[in-house]
């Protein structure tokens, strides 16, 4: 049964949303973010417009003396996970610490309550009094991301921005093109004893991966391709427009674990930067694990270059993983 909607007079509480409180509380969030976030924060509001109010449970707000002072909202995503928008976090130790404190414990304790694997919020490295408060909320550290873009429209159709060590060439088919079964295969064998993200690798099904792959991608699964050589399938390539910046996203890029270590990995990366270039764009971005070493090289040797690091931390299921279907 749904927690009735009360509006406390007095004693300081936290309870969901009420409807009529909503437009209250969403612009309480959106006071609370810094400028870089406020783009993602209005795109996970508009995929709202529709949504009912059973949707909009994980809006939660805190009262003192009748009147709304915090929200703090998990908003849930495909594959049994979900995202937590955080309420504004002082430098400083005040009045509105206890309020904060408690609109934390009750996000916790509706993850735990609900089907979510996995909630995560995003943090830039100098958010350290963000970073302690999360952590003593029970959050654990996930993975730290840099965020490189490299440019593609300088690349002529016949240069290769890397020098390869083989001349066979790759060839991609549309990953559509293989069976569910195929594809869900072909992406645990991608991720099997990768460096990249191997934390949400071990909580997450591949089933719940491309679930919020295709999250991530409208345009999906349009230019998501299976990587072919020497008549093996031998990897992956997702590839996300994002028109509003005038650039493509490298969603996720691997290969299996017998065709590594072969310069497959730079061939790879020219055939993404040729289909970013002749799609008119002139970027392409991407985000890769701080420790994954080799990938780091290979992307700086192509001309990609650092400008933004992110930090994940999470609430994580206690449940087990939900093995994939073969």
């Amino acid at each position: 049964m749904a927690t009735p909607y009360q509006h406390p007079s007095r004693s300081l509480s936290v309870i969901p949303c009420p409807p009529d409180k909503r437009r209250e509380a969403l612009l309480h969030l959106a006071a609370a973010h810094e400028p870089a976030l406020q783009p993602m924060l209005s795109t996970a509001l508009k995929g709202m417009t529709d949504a009912s109010d059973e949707q909009w449970q994980g809006l939660l707000v805190s009262y003192q003396n009748a009147q709304l002072n915090g929200a703090i909202w998990v908003q849930r995503l495909p594959g049994n996970m979900a995202r937590l928008w955080l309420p504004r976090v002082l430098a400083s130790p005040s009045a509105e610490e206890k309020p904060l404190h408690m609109l934390l414990d009750a996000a916790h304790q509706w993850v735990k309550t609900h089907p979510i694997r996995l909630c995560h919020v995003e943090l830039a490295p100098q958010a350290a009094e963000t970073e302690a408060l999360v952590l003593e909320h029970g959050m654990q550290r996930l993975v730290h991301l840099d965020h490189l873009v490299g440019r593609v429209d300088l690349i002529s159709q016949s240069d290769q921005r890397l020098p390869l060590n083989t001349g066979a060439p790759l060839s991609l088919q549309p990953l559509s093109g293989l069976s569910s079964a195929e594809q869900l295969d072909l992406l645990a064998k991608v991720g099997r004893h990768s460096l990249d993200s191997p934390a949400l690798r071990d909580i997450l099904s591949v089933e719940e991966l491309l679930a919020g792959f295709y999250h991530q991608d409208p345009q999906a699964p349009q230019h998501w391709y299976a990587v072919s050589y020497q008549q093996a399938v031998v990897g992956v390539l997702l590839l996300a427009p994002r028109p509003a910046l005038g650039r493509w996203e490298l969603l996720l890029m691997g290969l299996t674990p017998e065709w590594r270590g072969q310069g497959l990995g730079r061939a790879l990366l020219n055939k993404a930067m040729s289909v970013a270039q002749q799609s008119g764009v002139a970027e392409i971005m991407l985000a890769v694990d701080e420790r994954n070493l080799p990938a780091k090289r290979i992307y700086q040797q192509a001309g990609f270059k650092s400008f933004a690091q992110q930090r994940l931390f999470a609430w994580k299921s206690e449940g087990e993983r939900r093995e994939s279907t073969k």
